[in-house]
């Protein structure tokens, strides 16, 4: 089973990550940020320690192994932000048609091909996030760290965060599952699921986190009622050990997954799934389908 289209948000649809000549920076109209969303890639060998079935990065093709170019980085990012902050990015034939109420900068991701945390200049290019926002005086612009919580426990990481921390940052942490069998199915990783649920909560007792959940059709089937149970039971665990969770996303596949029995649930599902949530955990809750 395929992805069925969705007409009614062909702007949503595509986020390519390339953007004329650049090589790292690249602006995508966000359905969770409801905005423009520039987003930085330190990933460009799509290198991840995660293999969702739903993931939309094409891995079959041989890709760049070099490391990131910092200076290029800070170079891309500086006119990005600049060219979007004009107003000059909506004469772009891909930005044209951006309604009004989204024609806004909210963020700068650090997300992309892979995990970010696991690029060895990762701690470097947080520190070129804050120093371009702090230029430009973006006091209101998010710098969103997009991530699958596997390596938030290294040290280089974690002063990384610290800097996030000082400038607006926000940590969007991936949690699709809330028993280990289903997250071995879905995301496909040799990381221990403890160590997800470890990184997860002493994340949200420093700073509080979004948690971000995709649930979609597998082989047919909608997700179980037990583990949409057992993921509320997840995020129960973390805010009653002193994790403060300041939002639940629940998302569906948008665009072409890596498996083809991976197909998107309907908006009537996913508010299902997310008034759930809401019943079993108190938190705020928003549904993307």
């Amino acid at each position: 089973m395929t992805t069925p289209v969705r007409p009614d948000r062909p702007l949503h649809e595509s986020h390519p990550r390339d953007f004329e000549k650049n090589r790292y920076v690249y602006p995508v109209l966000s359905r969770r940020a409801e905005g423009i969303s520039i987003g930085v890639n330190l990933n460009l060998d799509r290198l991840c320690n995660f293999d969702c079935v739903y993931c939309q990065v094409d891995r079959r093709e041989p890709a760049a192994s070099e490391p990131v170019d910092l200076e290029r980085l800070a170079g891309e990012l500086n006119e990005m932000l600049e060219f979007v902050v004009s107003g000059k990015i909506f004469e772009h034939p891909r930005f044209a048609d951006v309604p009004e109420p989204l024609r806004r900068l909210n963020d700068i991701a650090l997300s992309g091909d892979g995990e970010p945390t696991a690029s060895p200049m990762f701690e470097q290019a947080v520190e070129i996030c804050a120093a371009a926002r702090s230029r430009l005086e973006l006091n209101d612009i998010k710098i969103v760290l997009i991530t699958n919580a596997s390596l938030l426990d290294r040290p280089a990481v974690q002063r990384a965060l610290d800097v996030l921390d000082a400038n607006g940052g926000e940590i969007w942490a991936k949690l699709d599952a809330g028993t280990e069998s289903h997250y071995r199915e879905v995301n496909r990783s040799a990381v221990p699921w403890r160590r997800i649920l470890d990184n997860l909560l002493e994340a949200a007792r420093r700073r509080p986190i979004v948690v971000q959940s995709l649930w979609m059709r597998m082989r047919g089937c909608p997700p179980p009622e037990a583990e949409i149970e057992a993921f509320c039971d997840r995020l129960v665990d973390i805010t009653s050990a002193g994790g403060r969770i300041k939002l639940v996303q629940t998302h569906t596949v948008a665009r072409r997954p890596a498996e083809q029995w991976v197909a998107s649930l309907s908006a009537d599902e996913l508010e299902g799934i997310a008034k759930t949530i809401r019943r079993r955990t108190g938190l705020t809750v928003k549904a993307f389908a």
